[in-house]
């Protein structure tokens, strides 16, 4: 049989007539009418006032975190239960990162922590600079408690939305409530450019001056003229192109990964030891992956035991990220608790979850879950 995979792209079949025009006009550079057509699209979607196309959502990080004056031996606040990206940029610029553990509801930034953590560190005079809210596997983190803080205290909030496009806080869209958020369109999300990604503020003189770092900071001389260290961040025309596509089919592809979160309930559900990530009750969550725990005093296997016998049969499946506490490169960082990101981490597993999966792909990878449980 096929192999599974973990969430590959779905084409729509709306990108090729929209690459077509790519081709046809020649417009084959970086920049472009795609691009320009799908930043306004996107920002129309989601409510933003501005949105800035680039290479990926770790560009729109950092160039995030430069314009909110990040520097060196700055402070951040970022989640610990989130895939590296969150955290690199922040070193980028010879800033620390502080990791802050997830909260049992969302999984996502516990908010507790991010206050005690502000206010401890305001009374000993050295405030963080930004804090870095990440929405995880399609579900918004728990905003308005961390923005009151970070505002209390003019601290800017960045969000990561990199998972959760189309997931809702509140009914507005996570990433458009701190001063920035980003997004990115990898080749595993729920829509994609097979690479690039988004950010986006009410900002506008934020985005244009970010827009400008981006495209190699040139000034407007009809000559290359620098007056700052830029970057080579702009997303192509031909990728903005499958994007516009993309983002026509999003809802569906969220009903589509809520249904598959929903059968996987029905086919699993039962089962001892077997438990989904819950949906928390501030917003809707796209259901990006379908991810369980796994309690193998219950269930009689461990969440790698699982993994490796839907290995055997050529399905893909992945555990949680792997905290940034515990990530070697990171070992020396500040960590404000840690135990709830570690007990995902070890019990959690991220099943098939491509929006092109059939009922029968659905039934292949529950059935090897129900021969394992006792």
């Amino acid at each position: 049989m096929p192999r599974i995979y973990l969430s590959p792209p779905h084409m729509s079949g709306l990108e090729a007539p929209l690459v077509q025009e790519v081709f046809d006009s020649n417009w084959i550079a970086p920049l472009g009418p795609q691009v320009d057509a799908f930043e306004a699209e996107f920002a129309t979607l989601i409510s933003a006032p501005h949105a800035l196309a680039l290479s990926s959502g770790t560009a729109a990080l950092h160039l995030a975190l430069l314009l909110a004056g990040v520097g060196l031996s700055d402070e951040v606040l970022v989640s610990s239960l989130t895939f590296s990206a969150s955290a690199n940029p922040v070193t980028y610029l010879g800033a620390r990162p502080v990791f802050i553990d997830s909260e049992p509801v969302s999984w996502n930034l516990d908010p507790a922590l991010v206050v005690e953590t502000i206010e401890r560190k305001a009374r000993h005079g050295r405030l963080p600079k930004v804090v870095i809210p990440v929405h995880l596997y399609g579900q918004s983190a728990d905003l308005d408690p961390i923005l009151a803080i970070c505002a209390r205290y003019e601290i800017t909030v960045i969000e990561d939305a990199a998972e959760a496009l189309g997931a809702t806080y509140r009914g507005r869209s996570p990433g458009t409530l701190g001063w920035a958020g980003i997004f990115s369109f990898n080749g595993n999300k729920i829509i994609t450019t097979s690479g690039g990604g988004m950010l986006v503020s009410a900002d506008v003189a934020f985005i244009e001056h970010a827009r400008k770092l981006a495209t190699q900071a040139r000034d407007p001389a009809p000559h290359y003229q620098h007056s700052e260290i830029g970057y080579n961040y702009r997303l192509s025309n031909v990728l903005a192109a499958i994007g516009r596509g993309q983002l026509q089919v999003l809802a569906e592809r969220v009903r589509r990964k809520r249904k598959i979160c929903e059968t996987y309930r029905q086919l699993l559900g039962d089962l001892p030891g077997v438990s989904f990530m819950p949906e928390a009750p501030w917003g809707c969550a796209t259901r990006w992956l379908t991810v369980i725990t796994v309690d193998p005093a219950q269930f009689g296997a461990t969440r790698e035991d699982v993994r490796l016998a839907l290995e055997a049969e050529d399905i893909e499946s992945r555990p949680l990220w792997k905290p940034m506490h515990l990530q070697p490169v990171f070992r020396d960082c500040e960590v404000v608790g840690g135990a709830v990101a570690e007990a995902l981490f070890r019990d959690g597993l991220c099943l098939p979850s491509g929006t092109a999966m059939g009922e029968d792909d659905l039934a292949r990878v529950a059935g090897v879950m129900r021969k394992m449980a006792r």
